[in-house]
């Protein structure tokens, strides 16, 4: 198994220059993290997949429940955001819309690790009371 120590203290000094005890935002389980960005909650999760032997670094945070009527509109309006989003992305999983960046940690450098952190909260903490209004849904607890 590969060593994550190295970016398990990437995200948490990542965590600590957003002004925020990482320790206060450790998860039940080593590589998880929680934070707030405004309005929007920040999942972050390093974790190592045996079979692959890689380890990956993912940002969501999630923004909505899916709407019950205009999901054309919804999505459509998704797909159009995308396009101007820088590195991360809406993703739907369930019935759940969420910011999301992942990739291997292979490589990953602090800045990266920062930069992902901030920019998903950024996204998450722009959108989501704006697509909740315009689309009449309320959020609720990590799915």
């Amino acid at each position: 198994m590969e060593n994550l120590q190295v970016y398990y203290d990437m995200v948490e000094t990542s965590i600590r220059d957003l002004g925020v005890d990482p320790a206060a935002c450790r998860g039940e389980q080593a590589g998880q993290w929680s934070l707030k960005k405004g309005s929007a909650s920040v999942w972050i999760d390093l974790w190592h997949i045996e079979r692959e032997n890689r380890a990956y670094f993912q940002v969501l945070a999630p923004v909505m429940q899916l709407p019950t009527s205009n999901l054309q509109a919804f999505y459509q309006e998704l797909l159009e955001l995308n396009y101007t989003f820088y590195g991360v992305a809406f993703v739907k999983y369930n019935d759940w819309v969420y910011v999301k960046v992942i990739r291997e940690v292979d490589g990953l450098e602090q800045k990266e690790t920062a930069a992902m952190i901030n920019r998903v909260g950024w996204y998450a903490d722009e959108y989501d009371d704006k697509l909740k209004a315009r689309y009449g849904v309320t959020t609720g607890e990590r799915v």
